[in-house]
């Protein structure tokens, strides 16, 4: 007796990934908001915080960095919970909002190196999440 499986739900490719691959994504996308979140409540409540090695072409303010990743972690969480409502914009506004966000912690890495290079990490992986699952779409 042979055993046949449904095509397309249990192989990659299928909906079953393609439905795990999004979710991945969205709580990725989810946890990358509240650091974010976390990460802005204390640049904007203590300036002290954080020390300052060199001085970078960049350089803002902490508490503007704080409104920066407020900002940010607030969009990201929406777009994370739209997501998990499998919403047709919220994959593209997910990479875009990923991008941003790997870019506003880059921009970080004076501040506080370890964790900008946490939230990078968790951001290309909401960004290869949601491109591997719309390559399969």
């Amino acid at each position: 007796m042979s055993t046949a499986s449904t095509p397309g739900y249990d192989e990659p490719g299928g909906e079953t990934w393609a439905f795990g691959v999004t979710t991945f994504a969205a709580v990725t996308l989810v946890t990358v908001s509240i650091f974010q979140i976390l990460q802005a409540i204390a640049a904007i409540a203590e300036d002290e915080v954080f020390v300052t090695g060199i001085n970078y072409a960049y350089a803002i303010d902490v508490s503007n960095w704080g409104w920066i990743h407020l900002a940010l972690g607030v969009i990201a969480l929406a777009v994370g919970l739209g997501l998990l409502a499998e919403q047709t914009w919220a994959r593209v506004a997910g990479i875009a909002v990923a991008v941003l966000v790997a870019l506003a912690n880059f921009a970080w890495l004076p501040y506080y190196p370890l964790w900008s290079i946490l939230v990078i990490a968790f951001s290309v992986l909401v960004i290869w999440a949601l491109t591997a699952q719309m390559k399969e779409a």
